[in-house]
């Protein structure tokens, strides 16, 4: 016997109607992310040198910059899908989970955009 509704069970949705989709979203970006990680250490280990200079010059190749682009917005996206889930979980007073999500939404948004600034500036010539 189960106490999920008719629907629910052929919707394959829980009592919040997202956790499938929140569930995928995980893994898909850890597919993503194994997948971009290869590329980046991958990267890493062709390197002749870290020199400023050429470090500079390797991000500014397009395919590279769209590359780390997606690594650094996969990467934020996949890290606020598990700690929201760790929230969700251990933090049991409602208004500090909603003050708390509130706070780290926000620091998630502030990574992400300083990480694309900084990639989109020096791909467009204005590393130095």
């Amino acid at each position: 016997m189960s106490l999920r509704s008719p629907i629910g069970r052929a919707l394959g949705l829980g009592a919040a109607k997202e956790g499938v989709s929140h569930w995928w979203s995980q893994r898909v970006t850890s597919v993503a992310l194994l997948l971009l990680g290869l590329w980046f250490v991958s990267s890493l280990l062709r390197m002749p040198t870290f020199q400023y200079e050429f470090v500079v010059a390797w991000i500014a190749v397009p395919l590279n910059a769209v590359l780390l682009l997606l690594l650094a917005g996969t990467l934020v996206y996949h890290s606020h899908l598990g700690v929201q889930v760790v929230v969700e979980d251990y933090v049991h007073h409602h208004g500090l989970k909603i003050i708390t999500m509130l706070l780290l939404t926000f620091a998630h948004v502030a990574v992400a955009a300083l990480a694309i600034f900084a990639v989109l500036r020096i791909a467009f010539g204005g590393g130095a």
